[in-house]
């Protein structure tokens, strides 16, 4: 699996809006909804994905949407924005069942998609059906030992070049080379003392330096100037710039360094 990052936009349109949801069936995918809030009734719209751990640009994500929604609502104030990360299998379909052959009592249920609330219910009844021994006619279709998304040689390939890219590639093509070119309320990956150091400096010229490397299995990390966070390319951890870990799988903080 990898992750994937999506952005939202609550909006109020200045007008009136419709009930329920929609979503296209062409790429990109985007989402309407809307949703009552504090005596008003909103617009959530969402998109704009990408994988996780690549560095994402207003441009390319809230601007995205804001401009799409201008086309239906001119006079709209957008009121707030997000975004949220999602597990993807490479064939699409989640993985609902045992953790394994070697663990019967042990289950999964994961890769949903950005299908979650409705996936979610499907996973709860699929595994309450494997505990109670009782047959359910779609735990096939979500088997979590299947070897099917083999067949998805693209998308394997194309992560395996990534992940290639975060342990070695990456680690070559380091720049800028001095902490003086980084300017300020932003971040890089520089070499001091021939050693990776990730570099945050904030609006006011302060340094928090980190080890850059994902304590889940030592990918580099990339900066993410839009989240002010340290992302992983490789499984979709995330570390905010002082080096705190906020996302899983990795669960352990950087290691600190202190620049003078």
């Amino acid at each position: 699996m990898y992750q994937s990052t999506s952005y939202v936009l609550a909006i109020d349109t200045k007008t009136e809006l419709f009930d329920g949801m929609y979503i296209n069936t062409e790429e990109p995918i985007y989402s309407f909804r809307s949703v009552d809030f504090e005596n008003k009734k909103l617009l959530i719209l969402a998109g704009a994905d990408h994988k996780t751990g690549f560095a994402p640009t207003e441009v390319d994500t809230y601007k995205k949407l804001e401009d799409l929604a201008k086309k239906y609502y001119p006079k709209l104030e957008v009121l707030y924005k997000w975004n949220t990360r999602d597990c993807i299998t490479l064939d699409k379909i989640p993985y609902i069942g045992n953790l394994s052959s070697f663990s019967p009592n042990v289950y999964v249920a994961t890769g949903f998609n950005k299908w979650g609330m409705t996936t979610s219910n499907v996973a709860a009844n699929i595994i309450k059906d494997n505990i109670l021994n009782n047959e359910n006619k779609y735990s096939f279709v979500f088997n979590s030992l299947r070897l099917n998304p083999i067949k998805n040689r693209t998308e394997l390939k194309n992560m395996g070049n990534e992940s290639f890219k975060a342990f070695i590639t990456n680690r070559i093509k380091i720049t800028p080379d001095s902490i003086s070119k980084i300017k300020r309320d932003n971040g890089a990956i520089i070499k001091l003392s021939n050693k990776s150091v990730g570099i945050y400096k904030d609006l006011y010229g302060k340094i928090y330096a980190v080890n850059p490397t994902c304590t889940h299995l030592g990918c580099l990390l990339t900066w993410n100037n839009l989240d002010k966070t340290w992302d992983c390319p490789c499984h979709g951890s995330r570390y905010d710039y002082t080096g705190k870990n906020i996302y899983d799988p990795a669960f352990k903080n950087l290691k600190r360094y202190e620049i003078e």
